[in-house]
């Protein structure tokens, strides 16, 4: 694990692998920062987390980067939803977290 330090002042632990944040517009690297700050708002809704990191960020060491874990594996997180519905539910994660459409997160990092 590494330790980061986000502008604020808030440090944030990262897998010793994982790629360096892009800058914001850039494509997804799956650094996991964004995440490591704080949860998204379907993680809000669905798990009801409001602070820290999210409980579905999830570390691929073969791919050496972090997904959302709602995304690979709804079923994981959410233990009620049905085994027939993790595929759409996936689907929809991708679409509510904009997955692909870039770097949203401006935190400015510090090794």
């Amino acid at each position: 694990m590494r330790s980061s330090n986000a502008a604020g002042g808030r440090t944030i632990a990262l897998h010793a692998m994982a790629p360096a944040k892009p800058a914001a517009g850039m494509p997804c690297n799956g650094c996991g920062v964004c995440c490591a700050l704080s949860p998204c708002p379907l993680s809000h809704l669905l798990l009801g987390h409001r602070s820290g990191s999210c409980p579905a960020l999830s570390w691929r060491a073969g791919d050496a980067r972090y997904v959302c874990g709602l995304v690979m594996a709804p079923g994981e997180h959410l233990p009620r939803l049905p085994r027939l519905l993790q595929p759409l539910a996936a689907r929809l994660a991708r679409r509510w977290i904009a997955a692909g459409s870039g770097c949203d997160c401006d935190a400015e990092m510090e090794e």
